[in-house]
């Protein structure tokens, strides 16, 4: 299976959403990452045939989405930021509506349903409504929505928001699984979850595509250029003005900074291996 943009943009008025985006997806887990306005909701509503594209168009196995209709939408689990559900429904209740207007049999829905909230670690909640469980248990309730049905295609956008750490592991270990049969485009601004799940990284900015990379590989580009280095907190501003920094440690009257530059910015300072913030910086600070 293969997902196709071509030459995709959007225009709001005269303000472009995206530029002539051309990317080529097939099974594996694709991290979308970008700061905020960057264009990452809009392109994930195109692929969903929620949003209609003002130039170009999105191919599945060389079909035109759009004209795919019902037959795509089957193939089809998205999650939104924000997704809806009724508060007074339980959690069984809410995946069994969906199942069936996603078109499944009422021993597929129940079965599915069920092995579902077992997967996200709610089938013990299963009776609960949805208005009293956490946000993290509701946010996993929406999970297993969007794989109601077995899609070929998930769209996830910020599918982690409001989860604690273990509920990130549990779902890390969903999603890998779940990319070998899959196409999985995952939306986050947690970036040490891409890198712990994502086959590609998609970097965003202002409404283009940056650069298409293994995390590795992004890492790799950044060889060299992280250093930390311990001032008196006096000094820290000058630092921080000349220097990007992705941290800042405070111990007594000494800061630690962490920051980028081609070239030693200080005799004592101390080379770092380059992790996934660093790499944001990189690409998407100041």
């Amino acid at each position: 299976m293969k997902l196709v943009f071509e030459n995709i943009s959007k225009l709001y008025g005269d303000f472009p959403a995206l530029s002539g985006i051309n990317l080529s997806l097939e099974n594996g887990v694709y991290g979308l990452l970008g700061p905020n306005g960057a264009g990452k909701t809009t392109l994930m509503r195109i692929m969903t045939d929620l949003l209609k594209p003002s130039t170009g168009r999105v191919l599945l196995d060389g079909k035109d989405i759009a004209l795919l209709g019902a037959d795509f939408r089957r193939r089809l689990g998205y999650l939104p930021q924000d997704f809806g559900f009724y508060p007074n429904y339980t959690a069984e209740q809410y995946l069994l509506y969906i199942a069936r207007l996603k078109g499944l049999t009422r021993f597929e829905a129940k079965k599915q349903t069920g092995d579902l909230l077992e997967m996200v670690g709610l089938y013990e909640k299963r009776g609960q409504k949805l208005k009293g469980l956490s946000g993290g248990q509701r946010q996993r309730v929406g999970i297993a929505q969007a794989l109601l049905g077995d899609p070929d295609i998930l769209v996830l956008d910020e599918p982690t928001a409001g989860l604690d750490p273990e509920e990130r592991i549990r779902f890390r270990g969903i999603i890998s699984n779940l990319s070998r049969q899959k196409t999985v485009l995952l939306s986050t601004h947690i970036v040490s979850d891409l890198e712990a799940v994502a086959n590609e990284m998609i970097l965003l900015k202002k409404g283009q595509v940056l650069t298409v990379q293994k995390p590795h590989d992004l890492l790799r580009e950044l060889d060299g250029m992280v250093w930390t280095v311990s001032v008196s907190c006096k000094n820290e501003r000058d630092f921080a003005k000349k220097y990007p920094c992705s941290n800042i440690m405070h111990d007594g009257e000494i800061s630690v900074l962490r920051m980028l530059s081609r070239e030693k910015p200080h005799d004592e300072a101390v080379s770092e291996r380059p992790n996934m913030e660093d790499m944001y910086l990189y690409y998407f600070g100041g």
